[in-house]
């Protein structure tokens, strides 16, 4: 049975997308413990391998059952559209103990014998220590797990919202709901996903926080009580090349036009990236990437716009045309 979110007219006008670094580093613990998740991340499971048996994620996985609650606190909606760990991580610390305690105490319910075991008990008994412990386990997890690849992520995720962002414009919310993921579909101003369960709620007015996510693949997440702003997290665009080295090689001709550098950049712009993200693609100097792009885009060939406190590039139909030979 479905899950189902009903939109008035002011929720309608207070829909907006959004990227989490820490919401990305709670579900890459999650990934972890769950090997239907891996199919994309082999390149990432690989690199962590060590880095993983650092930090002891037991009390993280313990508030991660496979179907129930997990606590809104440690992963809230992001503050912003362009959000930064290190003002996340702080909202988390902030936590009410009172609150985290509820919070707590329901993700340890779902998840068999969490509730009455000694890690499950100390949390309740402790929740101001809990919040504590459990922010700073998040933050090395983002240390060791996310950090290092967040340039090449965050590029994923922003082209992802650039891309849906258009669509927005062109047709209009209800049609472009359910290509975010095959399992919504819209009705009469109602979201429905397609869930085990049957389960209602009304917007409100608090609109609605559209996220895409890179570890939270397959599933389609959605939740967070008061005073969270009602959240949808759908699966990236573009998972299948996420972990390709992309714009390594560009044809001899464009070569022979451009020059290698530019080349490479022009042909490094599958999707909408900032200067940083293709510096790392491409393992070049921002400098250099950025006077290349500069280059390009007075010849026609880029387009830039900005996004939060980045400037995001893309290719113009020329530039296209240019990459493909056509």
């Amino acid at each position: 049975m479905p899950f189902r979110l009903h939109f008035g007219d002011d929720d309608l006008m207070r829909c907006r997308f959004a990227v989490s670094p820490l919401w990305e580093t709670q579900e890459a613990v999650r990934t972890l413990r769950r090997p239907d998740r891996h199919g994309y991340h082999p390149h990432w499971l690989r690199r962590i391998r060590e880095a993983a048996r650092g930090p002891d994620l037991a009390p993280l996985w313990l508030l991660m059952p496979r179907r129930g609650h997990s606590p809104d606190f440690l992963g809230p909606p992001p503050i912003g559209p362009a959000a930064v760990f290190e003002d996340e991580i702080a909202q988390v610390r902030a936590a009410d103990p009172g609150a985290a305690r509820e919070d707590l105490a329901r993700a340890l319910a779902d998840t068999p014998g969490a509730l009455e075991s000694s890690r499950g008990r100390a949390m309740l008994a402790d929740p101001g220590r809990a919040v504590r412990e459990l922010a700073d386990l998040l933050e090395a997890a983002w240390h060791a797990l996310v950090e290092p690849e967040w340039p090449r992520l965050r590029a994923l995720l922003e082209a992802d919202v650039a891309f849906h962002s258009r669509r927005l414009a062109e047709v209009g919310l209800g049609a472009l709901l359910p290509e975010l993921d095959r399992r919504l579909s819209w009705d009469a101003r109602t979201l429905t996903v397609d869930w085990p369960g049957e389960h209602g709620r009304d917007l409100d007015g608090r609109g609605l926080v559209l996220m895409p996510s890179v570890f939270s693949w397959p599933d389609v997440i959605s939740g967070f009580d008061p005073p969270w702003q009602p959240t949808l997290v759908y699966p990236a665009r573009g998972l299948g090349g996420l972990w390709a080295r992309r714009g390594a090689e560009a044809g001899e001709a464009l070569v022979r036009l451009l020059g290698r550098g530019r080349a490479a950049v022009l042909a490094a712009l599958t999707d909408p990236a900032s200067t940083t993200a293709l510096a790392h693609r491409l393992d070049l100097a921002p400098s250099s990437v950025s006077a290349h792009l500069t280059v390009l885009r007075d010849a026609g060939l880029l387009t830039s716009r900005r996004y939060g406190h980045q400037v995001l590039y893309e290719r113009t139909p020329l530039g296209m045309a240019l990459v493909s030979g056509g």
